[in-house]
């Protein structure tokens, strides 16, 4: 995993700053340069597409805990979406 991107999501997607929805975020990681966000657009096609990167893989990143895989790859699915391409609202982890 890309250094940039593990902090990205430390900083980004942390367990304090991952439940506001506000859409600060896209706009924040749009302003960054372009080689920036083509590191964070290729870190979430690798751990999306990654079998073996799992739940504790993210907590270990975040501090936020999924119940199993496919929660957590529904989320970074919908991550994607928001950052990417045109989903609308950015999605929420777990309670």
């Amino acid at each position: 995993m890309d250094k940039e991107f593990a902090g990205f999501l430390r900083i980004y997607l942390d367990e304090e700053q991952a439940y506001d929805n506000t859409g600060y975020l896209r706009p924040t990681l749009m302003s960054f340069n372009d080689s920036y966000v083509q590191v964070i657009r290729e870190g979430f096609t690798e751990i999306i597409r990654d079998e073996n990167f799992g739940t504790a893989e993210y907590e270990r990143l975040t501090n936020i805990e999924f119940p199993d895989y496919d929660s957590l790859q529904k989320y970074l699915l919908g991550m994607y979406s928001y950052l990417f391409q045109d989903a609308i609202t950015q999605p929420l982890p777990p309670e």
